[in-house]
């Protein structure tokens, strides 16, 4: 039986998982961007106290169920964090609303990845090991190379000429990667992305301050959920800096860190232990530990982003004042929900960047303090 599967939004997700199962021979139906639209189909079915990704979530298969998709591949997870059974309570609002979805979990390997491999080889059909194990690898190469190039954005925003080429630029470069079918073409994709990207003109002596975004993965990686954040602190002159990648996330939880050039999150486990000594769930832990990180390596600032209610980040809010007024780095929370207004983050983004810039002017030596 030819299936069709879907999968949810989280950002650039969308590309890397797309192009490994396409790859497998698997018929795609991709829910429509993360818009108000996808949002209030969640809020309306969705329990109310319930994290904007379940939310979220839930409306994109609503969207995508209206365009065919019958089968819902889902990761899994487990531990302290809700998200670990909200695959489950997704597809039982969904057959309660009538939607006759097949439901199909990825949990994370603990010892080994046969597990997934095998979840994966049933969703394309018994394929080859061999096949399975090329298509994991092609849908894994292109999430390092988007992540390769939002990296770059985040050094270019705040140093470019002229504002908006930038994200002009990303675009047509994520354009290149989306386009590429075999994993042969990738490299080629790559550099022709990277070359559209270095083609932007930069002011790089321009002074910017430098942000460090930590918190939940879903959050900080949907710009729909964290209202755009990272282009929104780029025109005001920020060099973002996001504690967790599509790439390093598929390495730590997925391949349990089998690529060693990869940032991982044990570091940030380790230095968040001095404040926290045990895993809350999520990413609370990382949370934590990257703000020290960030701190040592001399950024102007912090930024936590978290859906309301989410647990785990609730336990790391409560210890970065602490952290802060240890190591003396500000840190501002970003609580977003479905009431979340534009205008609201903006200010508040306007305020810290503002309070950042003029600490760096301070400690530089550019502005002299008078004391009354």
């Amino acid at each position: 039986m030819i299936v069709k599967v879907t999968y949810p939004h989280m950002g650039y997700m969308w590309i890397c998982v797309k192009a490994m199962l396409e790859y497998l021979g698997v018929d795609v139906v991709l829910p429509p961007p993360s818009s108000k639209k996808t949002l209030s189909f969640g809020v309306k079915h969705a329990p109310e106290f319930a994290c904007m990704p379940l939310k979220l979530n839930l409306g994109n298969f609503m969207e995508a169920a209206e365009l065919g998709a019958d089968t819902i591949v889902m990761a899994g997870g487990c531990g302290p964090c809700r998200f670990g059974y909200y695959a489950q309570v997704e597809h039982a609002i969904l057959e309660d609303l009538g939607y006759k979805y097949q439901l199909v979990v990825l949990e994370p390997p603990e010892k080994h990845i046969g597990e997934l491999l095998g979840k994966i080889r049933h969703i394309t059909g018994n394929r080859s090991w061999r096949q399975v194990i090329r298509g994991v690898r092609f849908g894994y190469h292109k999430a390092q190379a988007v992540d390769e190039l939002e990296k770059m954005a985040y050094y270019m925003r705040p140093r470019e000429i002229t504002a908006g080429e930038t994200d002009l630029a990303l675009n047509r470069a994520l354009k290149e990667i989306i386009a590429v079918k075999a994993p042969e073409e990738l490299p080629a994709a790559r550099e022709k992305a990277a070359q559209i990207m270095r083609a932007v003109p930069l002011d790089r002596q321009r002074k910017v301050v430098r942000v460090g975004l930590v918190g939940e993965i879903y959050t900080l990686l949907d710009p729909f959920a964290n209202q755009d954040i990272e282009r929104k602190l780029g025109r005001m002159g920020v060099e973002v800096d996001r504690s967790i990648h599509l790439s390093e996330w598929i390495n730590d939880h997925l391949f349990l860190g089998l690529a060693k050039n990869m940032r991982s999150s044990k570091l940030a486990k380790q230095k968040a232990l001095a404040y926290l000594g045990h895993f809350v769930g999520g990413h609370g832990m990382e949370t934590v530990g990257n703000t020290v990180l960030y701190a040592e390596q001399g950024f102007d600032g912090v930024i936590q982003l978290l859906p309301f209610t989410c647990m785990p980040e609730i336990v790391a809010q409560s210890i970065l004042p602490k952290v802060s007024a240890d190591l003396g780095i500000p840190t501002m929370t970003l609580i977003v929900d479905e009431q979340s207004g534009d205008a609201g983050v903006v200010t508040r983004l306007e305020a810290f960047v503002d309070l950042l810039m003029r600490k760096k002017e301070i400690r530089e030596g550019s502005v002299k303090c008078t004391v009354i």
